[in-house]
């Protein structure tokens, strides 16, 4: 199960490796801009907010709000156990007409990361990861490995 709050964007075509901070007991690489401050986040994903919505609206257990808001809920089986039950819920950003952001926060699987990460153009679309706490970016091998580390 992954436990996140980020925000994902395209990735920026500028970003660089910045350093290596320790974060749920792991040294994780960030990105930063080419100035040396944070990524600058100028890029949009190929997505249209509408088709984003739209196919949010699809998923199973998903609701969608028309300002961008959503929830997708589930169970996930465990070997010894009751199924755990895990929410996500997001907020969709555009900026001219295509993604520029997406919020995200909870707790899901992996595959349901990857489903909602489909929405918006991934795996074509390149995408990082900024922690909305830890305020660091992280490419998406690192924030997997941050997300399940829990």
């Amino acid at each position: 199960m992954l436990k996140l709050h980020a925000n994902v964007f395209a990735e920026p075509p500028a970003a660089i490796d910045g350093p290596v901070v320790e974060l749920r007991g792991q040294s994780l690489p960030t990105l930063l801009s080419q100035t040396g401050g944070p990524p600058q986040f100028v890029a949009a994903m190929p997505t249209p907010f509408e088709q984003m919505q739209q196919a949010i609206r699809e998923l199973p257990r998903s609701d969608t709000e028309p300002d961008g808001y959503f929830l997708i809920t589930g169970h996930e089986p465990v070997a010894d156990g009751d199924p755990v039950f895990w929410r996500l819920n997001g907020h969709m950003h555009e900026h001219q007409g295509r993604m520029h952001r997406v919020e995200l926060h909870g707790e899901c699987p992996a595959k349901t990361l990857d489903t909602v990460l489909q929405t918006m153009g991934w795996p074509d679309q390149p995408v990082v990861f900024q922690l909305v706490h830890e305020g660091v970016t992280l490419r998406e091998p690192e924030f997997r490995a941050w997300a399940a580390n829990a």
